[in-house]
């Protein structure tokens, strides 16, 4: 078995072929850390992970090993193979300095997973929404929100399985003004298994 290592420093972003049928294990090495997922077709950058499309064909808020991601035109991209923590997002998009002016009144300059992903890629979408991995978001009855401090222990992983050929853009996530990160960022390390 051949098997391509790679680490994502905190705040940052990293870009990875992946040919279809390969594994991709995503490690929180420290535990507590988000991973901004996302991938684009290989043959067609226009083909990328849509997680409405997932959330849609799952019909599900949550993603549960079994579960398949989907692309925006409907087709198989990857299937969750095997989850350490049971608990992804799959509502938020990636960080950005709208955001963080929202939020924190500190937009300016801050890293952030859009313009790492983005910038990984060679790309400039103007929003993504990735596949949150270990982001801890709760729904209430009534429809609100709640960012909590994700469930990942040091070394826990989720496992998924390439349905086509794809480019990730993957990035630790560089939110450390809330719970989101349990309040720093951390790196990750992403193993590719043919």
């Amino acid at each position: 078995m051949r098997q391509r290592e790679y680490r994502v420093e905190p705040c940052s972003g990293l870009a990875i072929e992946v040919k279809a049928n390969e594994r991709v294990t995503v490690v929180d090495l420290e535990g507590g850390q988000v991973v901004d997922f996302f991938a684009e077709s290989l043959d067609n950058p226009n083909e990328f992970l849509s997680t409405g499309v997932t959330i849609d064909c799952n019909e599900s808020l949550n993603l549960v090993a079994g579960n398949t991601v989907y692309t925006n035109l409907y087709r198989p991209m990857f299937t969750l193979l095997h989850d350490d923590v049971g608990c992804h997002d799959l509502l938020h998009p990636c960080c950005r300095p709208e955001m963080y002016d929202f939020f924190y009144h500190n937009g300016a300059g801050h890293p952030n997973c859009l313009d790492n992903i983005n910038a990984c890629l060679g790309v400039r979408r103007p929003i993504i929404h990735p596949l949150n991995l270990f982001m801890n978001t709760r729904v209430h009855p009534d429809g609100s929100l709640r960012v909590e401090a994700p469930l990942s222990r040091p070394g826990d992983r989720a496992v998924l399985r390439a349905e086509m050929d794809v480019r990730l853009g993957i990035a630790a996530c560089s939110v450390s003004e809330s719970a989101c990160n349990s309040g720093r960022c951390t790196s990750i390390q992403i193993l590719v298994e043919a």
